[in-house]
């Protein structure tokens, strides 16, 4: 028998102040199992449906560009598809201020000799004078990103189209740049930097150890995952040297992915892949010359497999660059200048916490390069600071008790850095600036009449950009943007018959609200069903992350919006609340707080709110409660179903972590610590120790080729989850990765089983 609202809410609060004087959760409480769903209960509008978000893509939205700045502010180039060339791309040239537009490279021009049709393009850079054009094509996929392909000069002048690195098999050159002076090309081919003359195509090999084991050029999995690196070599202002990581991976854990399907016998694919408390890879700074020659190593102190040097760059018009090494723990932050002629080393800069330190990428050099910009939370807010060659002076550019969010432009001819920051919304984005010389007060630069989010591409000379806004309502409305007036010169898209079709299908508005748990308000919003009542009861389905690397309540447009109106309009009440310790602009002690417990800290806070919820609406249906999220938020539908099983009823957990020890070293030890430091922290966050506790009803659903959160994950608790007798769903999808949208007709069948499944157990609809 239920109990009724008020009694289970009483008995749940007493529990939390259980949990207040001692760090344990909530034992296992039987509920009932939910009944099927009747399938003509709710039909949801004609209007909307599954193949059409995720097969047609009838509700994508228009996009614009990539848009590049010309450097002296002038104009932007883009790509555009070629009338002549169905596939290719022309690259177009704008005139910034009158919208001129002329074709500055045809894909003509991009046409092998001997083939018939232009390459296409993946990506493409111009040498610093103009002159010759790189182009990236053929590329595929390396983890996330696509790094690997072939790389073409033209010389538009001449006309000359040449490939680069011939000797090099089809789509296996990584990261090539030109020179300072346009004359040379630095790339990777497997493992090892090369450099090649543009006029006579001769190639200098300057590595010759790498290998599966060692890395020079580029990095390892969990590098690029966790710390973003992955271009790993430098050209000097010069373009005598280069400066590179080398990595060795010996030592490091070799996961094994399994494809069981490409074939009739397995295939395995070994990953290197260091997990918590293992043995990381051995990463060092080297430079050598760019004519070839012997390798020098800057001699960092510490460990090289305990500690990260997780960024490397030339300082301008100098032979010295900025290494920033941070300790295992990530709560330690040295920078190191180090001069590639002698090879001496100086700390210039430490910067330390008790909890963890983020890497940012706000290096400015200004005044000549005797100062550089630095991001820092020194004051309880993320701010930037101005910061002398020495280290000695460090002065505070932004003031202001809010969060910067990014840093879109620092225009020092004009005095001033442009910013995105949103003090008084967490869940909103506006661009400001403030005076490098750190006087006066942040000025709000985007308009007051719109609330939402912007972001803004600014030209080199600040007096530009192409601003971006949306909200939950409206898709990308693009624009170019006088500066610091924010007068809309051009509108470039506005995605508008996208909007009217969204319009067209009556949805209502996702609401933004605000949960007081006690101890801090959250932020949350939810999407009532079309034709709701108040009178009426409605389950509720939890959409949730809780993790530090995002935040789910944002006042933006989603993809995944469709997929929560899809639901709503199957009669479900959905909503999402952003627990502490989430990637939301409000200051160190928020960010901070989840150290040492992620997984613990969260789960606490979405269960408070959840029964905040339940006590404030009357049409909030405490018995059927549902909770659903990916990856981190697998792990926290886990950690919710399994501690508070009053709550929730229902839950569907995709890609997640089921044991802390088995994701990566890098993040996992940044906000949990070492795991024989914190050995408490690590069983209590992992939901895989609370499986025992599972009373409803539960839908597990995992790719076998997750090279991130691995399928073992998965595997591991399912076996718990069979060993304590527990019943649940289960779904595998074969030789997809994390994302799971990887071969024919995947996302619409995840959707479709997700849908079922809710159907089945957690009945829509008022009641």
């Amino acid at each position: 028998m239920h109990k009724t609202k008020h009694s289970m809410n009483r008995g749940l609060k007493n529990l939390f102040t259980v949990q207040a004087a001692a760090p344990r959760f909530l034992c296992a409480v039987a509920v009932l199992f939910l009944p099927a769903f009747a399938e003509a209960q709710q039909s949801g509008r004609p209007g909307l449906t599954l193949e059409k978000i995720y097969k047609e893509k009838a509700f994508a939205k228009n996009t614009f560009g990539p848009a590049r700045w010309l450097e002296d502010g002038s104009g932007y180039t883009t790509l555009e598809e070629s009338p002549t060339f169905p596939g290719a791309k022309n690259i177009i040239k704008y005139n910034i201020q009158t919208g001129e537009r002329h074709i500055w490279v045809d894909a003509g021009r991009l046409i092998p000799k001997g083939g018939h049709h232009p390459l296409k393009i993946t990506d493409y850079q111009w040498s610093a004078d103009g002159k010759k054009l790189l182009i990236f094509t053929n590329s595929v996929r390396v983890w996330r990103y696509h790094t690997k392909g072939d790389y073409w000069v033209l010389d538009p002048d001449s006309g000359t189209l040449t490939q680069l690195g011939q000797f090099a098999p089809p789509s296996a050159m990584m990261f090539a740049k030109f020179s300072p002076d346009g004359k040379r090309v630095g790339y990777v081919v497997n493992n090892n930097i090369y450099v090649e003359d543009l006029k006579t195509a001769e190639v200098v090999q300057l590595t010759h150890d790498g290998s599966d084991r060692i890395i020079n050029g580029t990095f390892d999995w969990v590098y690029e995952e966790e710390l973003s690196c992955r271009d790993g070599f430098r050209w000097s202002p010069d373009g005598q040297k280069i400066a590179y990581w080398q990595s060795d991976t010996k030592g490091t854990g070799t996961f094994y992915l399994i494809n069981n399907i490409d074939s009739i016998y397995s295939q395995p694919i070994p990953l290197p892949y260091p997990k918590v408390g293992t043995t990381n890879s051995a990463v060092k700074v080297g430079v050598v010359p760019a004519d070839g020659g012997r390798t020098r190593w800057f001699a960092i102190p510490g460990d090289p497999r305990n500690n990260y040097l997780a960024r490397m760059d030339f300082i301008p018009h100098s032979p010295e660059v900025m290494i920033r090494q941070l300790n295992r723990l990530q709560n330690t932050n040295t920078v190191w200048i180090g001069n590639t002629n002698t090879m001496a080393l100086k700390n210039i800069l430490t910067e330390k916490s008790e909890t963890f330190l983020d890497i940012h990428d706000n290096i400015q050099w200004l005044d000549g390069e005797q100062y550089f910009t630095w991001t820092s939370e020194r004051d309880g807010w993320r701010h930037l600071y101005k910061v002398s060659r020495n280290g000695e002076d460090l002065q505070l550019i932004t003031r202001g008790a809010f969060d910067v969010v990014n840093i879109n432009r620092i225009d020092e001819k004009g005095g001033y850095v442009y910013y995105i920051a949103s003090p008084a919304n967490y869940t909103q984005r506006y661009l400001y600036r403030s005076l490098l010389d750190g006087n006066g007060v942040a000025e709000r630069i985007s308009p007051e009449d719109r609330a939402g989010q912007y972001s803004y591409r600014i030209s080199p000379d600040g007096q530009w950009a192409i601003a971006t806004f949306q909200n939950t309502v409206t898709p990308d409305r693009i624009s170019v943007i006088s500066l610091p007036e924010h007068r809309q010169m051009r509108l470039l898209e506005d995605n508008s018959e996208l909007k009217a079709s969204y319009d067209a299908l009556g949805f209502n508005k996702k609401e933004f609200f605000k949960v007081d748990i006690g101890e801090v308000v959250l932020d949350a919003w939810m999407i009532k069903p079309v034709g709701f009542d108040p009178a009426q009861k409605y389950p509720v389905i939890f959409y949730v992350y809780g993790e530090p690397a995002g935040s789910t309540v944002q006042d933006r447009w989603s993809g995944r919006q469709l997929w929560h109106q899809y639901m709503a309009q199957k009669g479900y009440l959905i909503m999402s609340v952003d627990n502490r310790g989430t990637k939301a602009p409000r200051g160190r002690d928020w960010r901070k707080s989840i150290y040492e417990q992620i997984g613990i800290l969260a789960t606490h806070d979405q269960a408070k709110a959840a029964m905040e919820i339940i006590d404030r609406f009357d049409f909030v249906d405490e018995h059927r409660i549902g909770i659903w999220g990916w990856s981190g938020g697998g792990q926290m539908t886990l950690n919710c179903m399994f501690r508070y099983p009053e709550i929730y009823k229902t839950g569907i957990a995709i890609a997640f972590v089921s044991d802390q020890k088995l994701y990566d070293t890098i993040y996992q030890e940044r906000y949990m610590g070492l795991p024989w430091e914190n050995e408490q922290g690590y069983h209590d966050g992992s939901p895989l120790n609370h499986a025992s506790k599972l009373e409803g009803n539960l839908l597990l659903i995992h790719g076998t080729a997750d090279d991130n959160v691995h399928y073992q994950s998965f595997e591991m608790l399912v076996d718990a989850l069979i060993r304590h007798n527990k019943l649940f769903s289960m779904m595998s999808y074969p030789m997809r990765s994390h994302s799971l949208r990887e071969r024919d007709n995947t996302t619409l069948h995840l959707r479709r089983t997700m849908e079922k499944f809710w159907k089945n157990n957690l009945i829509p609809g008022a009641e």
